[in-house]
């Protein structure tokens, strides 16, 4: 490239700049001028790159893609996205729930899965993990929750005993914890890896009627994971490797997909259904709800600036179109507000300006000004008005969904039902689901857990939470701890330097 092309490194307000090494000083030892705008620019954006990082989910990546409608699933639900034939281009993002930024991608830790599709109706938005089912069926115990995985106030460490005190208070959360203990833990690479909506939501079709609807969407390059040791030694060897491996297979044309199925209960089946269909501890019985295939989700294009694409990317379960909506899932509805409220908080309260979020289909509403605006508000400002603005048409919307509930005011998550309990699906995971290496595996990597500064009454507590589970795997798991509860960790000792103990003794 000749001089004469090479584009001119400019101020962000578009004017050349004279020099990109040398400050501008009085001599070439003098003192530096303020009027170097160009030297305060940079300075004052460097000290001002970083925006909050989310709460939980702070740690991910992701890329775009298409999703594509295999099969008729219109007598259900009316959504355009739905539609036969119809391709969406979607943003996916992948994280672990409990680390920071910089924390390794292997840690054993549950998996966001986020969606959004950019529909004809607005952006619709899929807020899930790679299990499903979650730890908490009650939104007041969230931020407990959270802040029982983070660190700890004094030494700012991540602490087993902390996160086994909150779970052993919490038998709701034994099935998910039971997820991941086990090999779903720690996929091997976010390819690899189911997403699941977890919650239940709502259809709505052409004549209006309802049904309730879980996501899954399937890996199409089978479910693999690490064991503790493998992810162990990645997180020595590339703290980023999730990420790396997602980047590089899309770089290379080799582009992953995943086949969305639902699983379907008629509106009236959930009002007598054996266990709550609405509590996200509990999974519905494939048996009785089979899968039924809907399309493909295939990623294809990296980001080109994470920062913008993905760091500012905000998903939220409200963003519900047409034919799609909510339902009385306790925890899907606060989360409706939350994730909304924390866009705003972290990113500003014109976050759905930002391109990476912005709907591809027109925006016509009565907001104006705050900060960061940058689409033009026009008058009229207010509704109703008598001017032209824009004017709702409940013909477009199903409202999110619609049910009937009455009753006192109550605090209780939930009233029973003839199968609801904290255990059972979790003690048929460990029976049924998984063969006798699984289980195997699993009672390793609870022990491991267990033996990393868990005190002894929250340890007593932990054996019985397993025995609630299952009988003969709690009392492996507590075989395992007391048996290797005086050993000293071996890879420490391993990874001692012999050599420099030695020079430190003649010192």
């Amino acid at each position: 490239m000749s001089d004469h092309d090479q584009q001119p490194t400019t101020t962000d307000a578009g004017i050349p700049v004279a020099s990109d090494e040398y400050s501008l000083s009085v001599g070439p030892d003098g003192p530096l001028l303020l009027q170097d705008h160009y030297l305060i620019e940079q300075m004052a954006n460097f000290n001002r790159e970083r925006i909050p990082e989310r709460q939980p989910h702070a740690k991910g990546g992701g890329a775009f893609g298409t999703f594509e409608v295999t099969h008729d699933v219109t007598e259900l639900t009316r959504a355009a996205v739905f539609q036969p034939g119809t391709s969406t281009e979607v943003l996916a993002r992948f994280s672990t729930v409990a680390g920071e930024r910089g924390s390794p991608d292997t840690w054993r830790d549950p998996r966001g899965f986020s969606l959004k599709f950019f529909t004809t109706e607005g952006n619709w938005d899929m807020v899930g993990n790679n299990t499903p089912v979650f730890f908490i069926r009650d939104p007041m115990k969230f931020q407990h929750f959270i802040r029982s995985q983070k660190r700890r106030l004094d030494n700012n460490l991540r602490d087993h005993d902390m996160q086994w005190d909150f779970w052993t208070l919490v038998p709701e959360s034994a099935h998910q914890v039971t997820w991941l203990m086990g090999d779903r833990g720690i996929p091997r690479t976010w390819r690899h890896m189911n997403g699941y909506s977890s919650h239940t939501y709502s259809w709505i079709n052409a004549d209006g009627e309802q049904v309730w609807v879980k996501y899954h969407f399937k890996t199409d390059q089978g479910i693999e994971t690490f064991t503790q040791d493998e992810a162990d030694q990645m997180a020595s060897a590339d703290t980023d490797y999730h990420q790396r491996d997602l980047f590089e297979h899309i770089d290379s044309g080799e582009h992953p997909s995943w086949t969305l199925h639902v699983q379907v209960m008629p509106f009236e089946d959930a009002k007598t259904y054996r266990i709550n269909p609405f509590d996200l501890t509990k999974v519905w019985p494939h048996s009785e709800y089979p899968l039924q295939e809907v399309g493909r989700l295939t990623l294809n294009r990296n980001v080109t600036d994470y920062h913008t694409e993905i760091e500012q990317a905000a998903f939220e379960p409200n963003n519900v179109v047409p034919g799609t909506g909510l339902s009385p899932d306790k925890m899907l509805l606060a989360r409706g507000f939350s994730y909304a409220d924390a866009h705003r908080a972290r990113l500003g309260v014109n976050y759905k300006q930002i391109p990476v979020n912005a709907p591809r289909s027109p925006v016509h509403n009565y907001q104006k000004d705050g900060a960061m605006r940058v689409q033009n508000a026009t008058d009229p400002v207010y509704a109703p008005n008598s001017y032209g603005g824009p004017a709702a048409d409940p013909s477009r919307t199903d409202d999110g969904g619609r049910w009937h509930s009455d009753g006192e005011m109550v605090r209780s998550a939930y009233t029973l039902r003839p199968d609801d309990d904290d255990w059972s699906q979790a003690g048929t995971l460990v029976r049924d689901v998984m063969d006798d290496d699984a289980r195997d595996r699993l009672v390793q990597n609870i022990v491991g857990h267990l033996l990393n500064g868990v005190s002894e009454p929250i340890l007593v507590r932990a054996f019985e939470y397993w025995r609630n589970v299952d009988a003969d795997l709690g009392a492996k798991v507590e075989a395992g701890v007391r048996d290797k509860q005086d050993e000293k960790d071996p890879k420490a000792a391993q990874q001692g330097n012999p050599a420099r103990s030695s020079m430190q003794d003649k010192a």
